[in-house]
């Protein structure tokens, strides 16, 4: 019988509500994207391993914009929703998608999230059709560049930074960005809406298999010499953070070039976490986490590109906890990342 993961991811109806079976008698709400990508899977595993473990039935919204799934969250409306790091970096300075609340109001309600658990919201990857006029970063110019979702939340504002720091162009002058939702992306690329795509993905989600069944495509890593660079890296302050993968450890996949000048592919990671409002009791917090940890091997197996989602990360540098992040681990979450053994950093905590 195909496991209940997979079939959330398969059969998944954008803005459809998932409840999990549980005795336990308590009932929390969550939000996330689409089914198929790194943050729908781990929301959907995490409904299923507190299902399993008798600690919550938790309804899954999924098809969500999670500008919008933090602000419900921090302001009482929801209990658990995923979240890149740099959107609560803009809530608590009233920016961007923020910019409406103002500086004041921002930061106190981002003072109410805690996080659970880190991840990798995905890895900014450039990559489109061997038959398109973009044959890797040095061609984007002149081009069109599915950039992130309408709203200009943490995707869309990360990617046109990459590109900025590796071309030196700006979307709508050196390139034409081409913003979709969430859900009409790989359909919006098989169609040839755009002729290249720079998108938080992980290796490989739908995003990549779903266009690949119509041609050929090329994925390319940033180029050392940008990576390395001192103007590159003032990127990963806020909500990025740096990824050097072997390329032996990328699994291949039919029609898929992966391409890199050595053995290392690298990438600038969005890194975020999964969010609680603070008020959630410290028994749910730490039950919660600790089914996730537990269920780590378990969730590789189901969906083997969750491998390179960051999970149990314990580094600041690479899971984006401290610095401009605001928002530390929830007590219980602490109490059971020690206890599995992990090093919880004392910056990160409450």
């Amino acid at each position: 019988m195909r496991n209940r993961l997979l079939s959330y991811v398969v059969f998944g109806m954008v803005g459809a509500v998932f409840a999990t079976q549980s005795m336990a008698g308590k009932v929390l709400s969550a939000d996330t994207t689409a089914p198929g990508g790194s943050s729908g899977v781990t929301i959907l595993n995490l409904a299923e391993v507190a299902s399993e473990n008798d600690i919550a039935d938790i309804q899954v919204n999924t098809g969500q914009t999670l500008t919008n799934s933090l602000q419900k969250m921090v302001e009482g409306n929801l209990d658990i929703t995923p979240g890149p790091f740099v959107l609560a970096f803009f809530m608590k300075n009233g920016l961007g998608p923020y910019s409406k609340l103002g500086k004041q109001q921002g930061s106190e309600l981002i003072a109410n999230a805690r996080v659970l658990f880190t991840y990798r919201l995905g890895l900014f990857t450039l990559y489109a059709y061997d038959s398109s006029p973009v044959k890797g970063w040095d061609t984007i110019g002149g081009n069109r560049i599915l950039n992130g979702p309408p709203r200009g939340g943490g995707a869309l504002s990360n990617a046109r930074t990459i590109i900025s720091k590796v071309t030196g162009l700006e979307d709508g002058k050196g390139y034409t960005g081409v913003q979709m939702s969430w859900g009409q992306m790989a359909q919006g690329i098989t169609d040839g809406a755009v002729d290249a795509a720079l998108l938080p993905i992980a290796l490989w989600s739908h995003d990549v298999t779903v266009p690949l069944s119509s041609g050929s495509m090329t994925a390319w890593s940033v180029p050392k010499s940008t990576f390395d660079s001192e103007s590159f890296n003032k990127i990963f302050k806020i909500g990025l953070n740096p990824v050097t993968i072997p390329m032996s450890d990328i699994t291949k996949t039919k029609g898929l070039t992966v391409y890199s000048e050595d053995d290392t592919f690298r990438v600038a990671a969005a890194t975020g976490g999964v969010m609680v409002h603070k008020d959630m009791d410290f028994d749910t917090a730490k039950a919660l986490t600790a089914a996730k940890i537990a269920s780590f091997e378990k969730l590789y197996q189901k969906a083997p590109f969750m491998k390179f989602g960051g999970f149990g990360d314990m580094n600041p540098v690479s899971n984006g906890m401290c610095g401009t992040n605001p928002v530390p681990y929830h007590p219980g979450a602490v109490a059971a990342w020690e206890q599995a053994g992990y090093t919880v950093p004392e910056c990160a905590k409450p």
